[in-house]
């Protein structure tokens, strides 16, 4: 088997641990064990919590110490357990302690795997930024496996989805010591402490064009936290009016939500050429634009046939917001940085997006969606509305402080491949 199918199998089960819970896990701790919204976006917030450290921490590991592909299998051995655990737990307490322990060791594997695959593909001789997000577009198709899976056995409110994806877990995890082997840096002795620790990545905050693009990156993460907390039990409250009970959105949530990562296929195969054609500068312009869309559709969306259309093209404009800032910002950071740090950097760009940005979304939505909530009964198109004109103010703030002489420049070498 080829290096490019090996990585695919990886990144697949890589991203259907995730697709088997993390849209669904709130509609099952609302529903189900009766959270409050500050409840749900406080177990929400321990993906944050943990992406804040855990990830810059696993670089420099990576980078220093343990070879990534077996630091990577470790993490998913850990993570199983705790996601067996979580099935289990009926309090939000003890719920937050639980998945902030799996994010712990979950966040970091998003990095590590990327610089597996960036290792490999360079090993085989291939060129990263024209041959990954080939292979990156299978984690999509296993996010969209694994929503699939527990939307049609009808799993979403039922705590088997985290059985399900802790057994995947224990799957990844053997099969990623079969992986090629990631050279590690060997730091030397005479080293100044910060070097030594990796810590060489947070040199790009004097950067002010790094400096600022790590900013928004963190302020776009809240958005992606924000989707991904309420966006399931949203479409599951259409339930709440008896005309709309019976329709497609209530029965099968998830499956419409997958939309949104099927989008994700054609626009993460849509990188190379608006990166080479717009620079980075455009390309998170654009993805800023597509989630204030995707929050005005929310807004105006229902199950009847005008609002269907309109949470379907909310599906369709999140494949682009998600992509164009996370996919092409791990290769803008892979391109700009020295790869004696790539770990390190990708590890920090990652604690930006889904660190900070994941923790502010996680717990700023959930006091917002309590706010407008009366009796249990929640105003969504308030707060859509609320969420959309936040990344609206974001688009035009960027648009004047990201300076960047010619970006195109720095993606020269990006090349369209057939």
């Amino acid at each position: 088997m080829d290096i490019k199918s090996r990585l695919r199998i990886m990144v697949f089960l890589q991203f259907f641990i995730w697709g088997a819970w993390l849209v669904t896990l709130g509609s099952y701790m609302i529903n189900t064990l009766q959270f409050t919204g500050a409840q749900v976006g406080l177990v929400y917030s321990s993906k944050g919590i943990a992406a804040i450290l855990m990830p810059s921490i696993a670089g420099i590991i990576a980078d220093r110490w343990i070879k990534a592909n077996r630091l990577y299998g470790i993490f998913h051995f850990l993570g199983a357990i705790a996601l067996f655990v979580a099935a289990q737990i009926s309090d939000p307490t003890i719920m937050f302690w639980v998945m902030l322990f799996n994010a712990m060791v979950y966040m970091p594997t998003l990095a590590l795997s990327n610089v597996i695959s960036y290792v490999a593909l360079e090993k085989a001789g291939l060129d990263t930024v024209k041959d990954f997000p080939p292979v990156r577009v299978f984690g999509t198709v296993g996010f969209i496996a694994a929503m699939w899976a527990i939307s049609l056995f009808k799993l979403e409110l039922s705590s088997i989805q985290l059985y399900i994806a802790a057994g995947i877990s224990i799957l990844l995890a053997l099969y990623s010591f079969t992986l090629p082997d990631c050279p590690t840096a060997n730091a030397k002795k005479d080293k100044s402490l910060v070097s030594l620790l990796g810590l060489d990545a947070f040199v790009l905050f004097k950067q002010k064009k790094m400096a600022v693009f790590f900013l928004f990156a963190m302020l776009l993460g809240a958005s992606l936290q924000i989707t991904n907390t309420f966006g399931n039990p949203f479409l599951h409250d259409f339930e709440l009016n008896p005309s709309y009970k019976d329709s497609f959105v209530v029965k099968y949530p998830s499956i419409l939500l997958s939309i949104s990562q099927i989008s994700e296929v054609f626009f993460i195969l849509a990188i190379p050429f608006f990166l080479r054609k717009f620079g980075i500068k455009k390309v998170m312009l654009i993805s800023m634009v597509a989630w204030t869309l995707r929050f005005v559709f929310f807004a105006y969306g229902d199950p009847s046939g005008v609002g269907f259309v309109l949470l379907l093209l909310s599906m369709i404009v999140y494949g682009c917001a998600f992509d164009f800032f996370n996919i092409s910002g791990a290769i803008f950071v892979e391109k700009e940085v020295d790869h004696r740090i790539r770990a390190s950097a990708q590890g920090l760009f990652l604690t930006m997006v889904n660190g900070l940005g994941a923790y502010v979304g996680a717990i700023a939505s959930g006091k917002i969606v309590d706010y407008f909530t009366v009796d249990g009964v929640k105003d969504w198109q308030s707060i859509w509305l609320v969420f959309g004109s936040y990344t609206l103010i974001l688009a035009i703030i960027f648009a004047v402080s990201f300076k960047d002489k010619h970006d195109r420049d720095v993606m020269k070498n990006v090349n369209i491949g057939h």
